[in-house]
Formats: C-alpha cells, structure tokens, sequence
C-alpha cells in the first residue's frame, strides 16, 4: 500500500468515527432543548468545542516545541484561515440552527436522513467551483426528492416545519463541507475548527440574546447534553472531518458521512423511543438509493473509461511505432 493509499483510508476511518460520533448528536440535541432554547444550546456547544480545541492546539505547540519542530509557513496563509474559518463558521452557524430548530418538531430518526441530503447536494454544488457533474446525479437529486416526499410531506401535501427547516440544514451543511474541501488543503485543520466555531458560536450568541432566556437551572440540567456535542460532536468531529478531507473527494467524504442516518436512526429507537411509519421507512430506504447511486460508479461508465484507456495506449503505440 503506497503513502497516498494509506492517508486515503487513514482518512476514510477517520470519517467514519465522525459519522458514528454525529449519530448519537442527534439524540442528545433532542434531549437538550429540553432544557434550553436552540440558539443557546449551540451557543454552547461551541464555547466548549472552541476551549477544547484551545487546548489541543496549546499541547501541540508544547510538544512541537519540545521537539524542536517549527512551523512550515509555505503551507499556512492566514488570509485562507481567516477567510476560510469565517465562511465556515457562517454556514455551520446556519446549518446547526436551522437543523437544531427543526428537531424541536421531527424526530430524531428523521431529522437524521433528511440531514443525509447533503450527500447528494454537494456534488452540485461542486459546479460552481469547477468539479464536474453528471446527469446521473441530476436523477439521484429526482430520486431524493421522492424520498423526501415519502419521509416529510403528510397527505394533503402538507410538510411538516421541522422538516422543511432540517432540510434547509442540509443544503447549508453540503456548503460547509464544500468551504472546507476548498481551504482545508490550505490551512491548518484546528486552527480552521477554531475560527469556525468562534464565528458560529458569536452568531449563536447574538441569537440567544435576541430571541431566548437562558437560565443557569437551564444550562446545568441540560450540561450532558452540551458536553457530548461540544466535545465529541462538534470539537472531534468537525476537526476529524477537516483533518480527513485533506485526503479524500467531497463525494466521498460525504458518502462515509452518510452513516450518520443510520446511526440517529437506531440511536432514536433506542434512547427516545421513536417508531416511524411504513410511509416514513420507504421513504428512509428510497433517499439511501438515492445517495449509493449518486457515489458509485456505474460499471458501464466504467467500462467506456478502460475501452478509452485502451484505444489511446493502442494510439499510442502505434506512434511510438
């Protein structure tokens, strides 16, 4: 197994802690705003996912410096960071509101496929800067839809608002991951955490101030919740997730990410004791198609790809000839 080959699957286990970890977020966000309002509860989360990361970065510069390393400044920009971090904090800002305000009216099982859209919303959104898509996703995106319907949309066409907002966190969490696939590379993964989560924690803040009342009986009662997700959830996993797309696709990384639905959804059943319809698990199982056709390669595409190769090595061949 060649360098570039182990990073890749390095990075695909990496990816995969994170999908389990986020999972089990989802049942602790229901739990939480039991206690306290959304915007506080993300507020929260990411003071304690910024102090956590604090440290970490602390005991990393302890050590390097300990061990005489310095710092390679031809493959960190500041401008990147900042630029990057602020962009990233905004869209996790959106993404976790959105998502965190929804889950007060769907559940967490739910909440945890709609979320999976992303996987399909990202390749789309890959256009806009360059990579490439293909009519086969415009049909995965058709599929998904018809999952969603199936999952969210109640006889009468009507969609219940907790859906509807978990899908709009979708559509901002595929644009978080799209900023990271462009400046991870870049910048310095906990430094580029670091300033997300100050930037979407000051949003949050500015939120709860505005439109909550937070109280201290409030925030301890809801403590094990905003520690699991400010640690693990969003201190961990949105690192492992940076850390992790420096060596893998988008589209992969957000395939692995895809887990998460199948996660919330056993994690649901079995902590919050939720049941969902018939309607409901067609509609789980249609969005799962929807997201394996649009990351696997068709064997036909493949196909033409090696009878291309074969043609230009014969051509070749024949030049060198």
């Amino acid at each position: 197994m060649n360098m570039q080959k182990r990073k890749e699957t390095q990075s695909a286990l990496l990816m995969i802690l994170t999908s389990v970890i986020w999972g089990f977020a989802l049942v602790f966000q229901r739990t939480g705003m039991e206690f306290i309002g959304p915007f506080a509860f993300n507020f929260f989360r990411c003071l304690l996912s910024l102090v956590f990361l604090l440290l970490v970065s602390t005991t990393f510069k302890i050590r390097n410096k300990r061990k005489g390393y310095k710092v390679d400044k031809s493959e960190f920009s500041s401008k990147s960071l900042i630029i990057g971090g602020i962009l990233a904090g905004i869209a996790l800002f959106l993404a976790m509101s959105t998502q965190q305000v929804g889950m007060i009216s769907t559940t967490a099982s739910k909440a945890g496929f709609i979320t999976t859209m992303y996987i399909v919303l990202v390749p789309i959104m890959g256009i806009f800067y360059g990579r490439k898509t293909t009519p086969k996703m415009w049909l995965c995106v058709a599929i998904a839809c018809v999952g969603i319907y199936m999952l969210s949309i109640k006889e009468g066409f009507v969609i219940e608002k907790g859906d509807l907002l978990v899908f709009i966190s979708a559509i901002f969490f595929a644009l978080q991951i799209v900023i990271i696939d462009i400046f991870a590379p870049r910048v310095d993964a906990i430094k580029l955490s670091m300033v997300e989560f100050m930037t979407s924690g000051l949003l949050s803040l500015v939120a709860t101030l505005a439109t909550e009342t937070t109280t201290i009986l409030g925030v301890k009662a809801a403590f094990v919740a905003i520690l699991y997700t400010g640690l693990l959830s969003s201190g961990v996993g949105f690192t492992l997730q940076i850390v992790a797309q420096k060596n893998l696709p988008p589209t992969i990384t957000s395939l692995i990410m895809s887990m998460e639905a199948g996660v919330s959804a056993v994690a649901g059943v079995l902590f919050l004791g939720e049941i969902l319809s018939s309607r409901e698990i067609v509609g789980c199982m249609i969005m799962v198609i929807s997201v394996l056709i649009a990351q696997v390669q068709l064997p036909l595409r493949k196909s033409k790809e090696i009878e291309d190769e074969f043609d230009q090595n014969t051509e070749n061949r024949k030049i060198a000839q």
